[in-house]
């Protein structure tokens, strides 16, 4: 006897018997995320659950002050600092 392989309709999913699920490509695509990302989960009414990337505050203010101070300049405040 030969098992059959059941599949999905594409953009379909199952929450497995450990509360998990597996997001299709094609809407991580569309939504911009890729691994790595990290997401916060928020219940949005009954059977919707949104995902939210979480932007690292700090990360997102790096670089923003380049040229705005001279050459040397942080050595100098390291050096008043000792």
């Amino acid at each position: 006897m030969r098992s059959v392989k059941h599949t999905r309709e594409r953009g379909r999913t199952r929450i497995s018997a450990k509360n998990q699920a597996t997001i299709p490509v094609a809407a991580l695509r569309r939504a911009g995320l890729k691994p790595g990302d990290e997401l916060r989960v928020e219940a949005a009414g009954a059977g919707r659950i949104v995902f939210i990337r979480v932007e690292e505050a700090l990360a997102s203010y790096a670089g923003r002050l380049t040229g705005v101070f001279g050459k040397g300049t942080l050595q100098k405040l390291r050096r008043e600092w000792r």
